[in-house]
């Protein structure tokens, strides 16, 4: 085993529990499995605009999301101290100023290395996203991507070097899991057969096609049940609960009080992963084609479910050759043909099951993070030391 003094040490700059996000969830999972292959010089810098939140060991520092100054003086420490590489965790909307601009305040200071992950990769960017994203690839020794058909998109729309591009799946915990007619029964959901979707809950997870979509195949059947997991998105405000509404009413409109339930809370990575267990289809119906990860359903990839999703990018690519099922966007009507579909082949939805599991076995954290660490240790090995700490 490598250890520690052999990768260096390595920082993350990210939102990170206990905030409610999936940026959050994912670094505090990276920082884990590194730690447990050996990797443990790591540390956090948070970034958030909530005062006080309880962190633990990891996070050495915080940034406060909209207050600029923070961002330079946040370099500043981190010339001063002895860390070898810095990871920015990249989403638009977790960083302060237009498009999260005030994250190149920090990059233009910083004289450490940098590896850059993106989370997000818009196919249209305005001129400031495709500018900010340039920046970063040009500072960063690695871009790191979670899907291979982004790579063109890299180049092509924001000007980043091939050979920085660097494929790495998001990750899963590897879990020991009961049967899913056992979860079946201890859930209240047994001789029920269930459709899932799972995340924060606000505008553009479609979530409205996918309750349309259950009343075509529901009918008089009360063994459908779609279960809707996931409290309302705490950074959308008024816009959330909003959003939320609209899908109680609609579904209170369609008479589906008995096949749509809703689960209003933030779930454990245990629950996720139960919940999981128990759903024979995995559903996104999302709305932005332009969504190049998803951590929700790198999950279902990961446990090895039947899926039905919109062919946003990263969709696209997880669910080509036959792995899952696409449906049109914005479709109700279609994202129905294929739920019924895999009900009615359950053969076909079984041969699924196995093609998506061979993916999903090289992406669990221990072998995502094995991947992340030797990207690091190769870069603290060749770039030359100039700082004097």
């Amino acid at each position: 085993m490598l250890l520690a003094k052999d990768y260096g040490r390595i920082g993350f700059l990210s939102t990170y529990p206990p905030q409610e996000c999936g940026l959050a969830t994912f670094t505090r999972d990276l920082v884990t499995a590194m730690g447990n292959d050996g990797v443990n010089d790591t540390e956090v810098i948070a970034v958030s605009d909530s005062i006080g939140l309880p962190y633990d060991s990891k996070v050495s520092g915080m940034i406060k999301k909209s207050e600029r100054g923070d961002y330079s003086k946040a370099a500043q420490k981190l010339n001063a101290s002895r860390m070898d590489l810095l990871v920015i965790e990249h989403e638009f909307g977790i960083f302060g100023g237009d498009h999260g601009e005030y994250i190149l305040d920090l990059v233009d200071k910083l004289e450490i290395p940098i590896v850059t992950t993106l989370h997000t990769i818009l196919s249209e960017p305005d001129m400031k996203q495709r500018y900010i994203i340039n920046a970063l690839g040009n500072r960063s020794e690695k871009i790191i991507t979670m899907a291979g058909n982004t790579k063109k998109l890299l180049e092509s729309k924001y000007d980043i070097d091939p050979w920085k591009i660097e494929v790495i799946h998001h990750g899963v915990p590897k879990k020991v899991l009961e049967s899913k007619e056992s979860l079946k029964l201890k859930y209240g959901y047994q001789n029920k057969r269930i459709i899932s979707t799972f995340g924060l809950i606000g505008p553009g997870k479609g979530l409205e096609y996918g309750i349309e979509a259950i009343s075509k195949i529901a009918g008089d059947k009360s063994d459908i049940l779609y279960l809707v997991l996931g409290q309302t998105h705490p950074a959308l405000k008024d816009k959330g609960p909003a959003y939320r509404n609209k899908l109680e009413d609609l579904v209170w409109k369609l008479n589906l009080e008995g096949n749509v339930r809703f689960i209003n809370k933030y779930l454990s990575i245990d629950e996720i992963i139960r919940y999981l267990q128990l759903s024979d289809i995995y559903m996104t119906p999302y709305t932005g084609r332009d969504q190049a990860v998803s951590g929700t359903m790198a999950y279902a990839v990961g446990y090895g479910k039947a899926i039905v999703s919109t062919p946003y990018l990263y969709a696209k690519e997880m669910l080509s050759d036959g792995r899952g099922m696409l449906a049109e966007f914005d479709n109700p009507q279609s994202l129905a043909d294929c739920i019924s579909h895999l009900f009615e082949h359950p053969y076909e939805r079984l041969r699924m099951e196995r093609n998506i599991s061979k993916i999903g076995r090289t992406m669990y954290w221990d072998k995502v993070a094995l991947q992340y660490s030797e990207v690091f240790s190769k870069i603290i090995k060749t770039v030359p030391e100039t700082r004097v700490v």
